[in-house]
């Protein structure tokens, strides 16, 4: 007989902590899960992770969900520094994360990439992304940085392309006249869009396209301003 299920709290205890070599399975494992449509040089695995925490270790970022007695991962964001350049901005997601190795990791970078926000399906609706960008936020500020930027994925755009091009689309999402599962909560954590990234990302429900959103620390102080008199 197969036994039931262990019933499990219908919300569970969430929190954020810097990500640490044990979590690095299960995050890979994560990864064929929340982006299906990906290749596999888009998809982190444990190897990349564990560089990642070489490279930039208090930019790494996992939600740990208590479960039968013991804390598992269940969401993570990655990131690195850099400098960017916002008159020529085009670029595509596997050179923007150096094929997963964060290659292009500055540490004397003004701006925070954000590579991705990732949530487990099972554990989804429990604001655990908004946990994620929190931490991410509160790094900005004390490493004083200008501020965020990303590639907001747009996986709701495959129900609206025969009557909306992509940027009608992501228009009407900023205006509140629709909702896309991964866009909308990017604005509503702050972001604010940038641009269009043409044949960045492999998403077909987005027809390869991402939005360079940005998240601008108001608390920047540049360093001429910081450096003592």
């Amino acid at each position: 007989m197969i036994p039931a299920p262990v019933p499990q709290p219908a919300h569970p205890h969430v929190h954020v902590v810097n990500t640490r070599p044990e979590h690095v399975q299960a995050l890979e494992d994560m990864q064929h899960l929340i982006y299906p449509t990906l290749t596999a040089d888009e998809k982190f695995t444990a190897p990349k992770y564990l560089r990642h925490l070489e490279l930039f270790p208090e930019g790494q970022f996992t939600a740990l969900a208590e479960r039968d007695g013991r804390w598992i991962p269940v969401g993570v964001t990655s990131t690195y520094r850099t400098h960017f350049d916002f008159s020529d901005y085009h670029h595509t997601y596997l050179e923007a994360i150096g094929h997963g190795w964060l290659t292009h990791h500055d540490p004397t970078g003004e701006w925070l990439y954000g590579v991705d926000m990732a949530v487990h399906p099972d554990y989804r609706g429990l604001r655990i992304s908004r946990k994620l960008y929190e931490a991410r936020h509160a790094l900005v500020r004390r490493l004083n940085l200008r501020g965020e930027i990303a590639g907001g994925m747009m996986p709701g755009y495959h129900l609206h392309r025969q009557r909306l091009t992509i940027a009608q689309y992501a228009l009407r999402v900023w205006q509140g006249r629709l909702h896309d599962p991964t866009l909308t909560a990017q604005l509503r954590a702050g972001f604010t869009f940038r641009g269009i990234l043409y044949d960045h990302i492999t998403d077909p429900r987005s027809d390869n396209t991402a939005m360079l959103i940005v998240r601008e620390n108001p608390h920047y102080i540049p360093a001429a301003q910081a450096a003592p008199v």
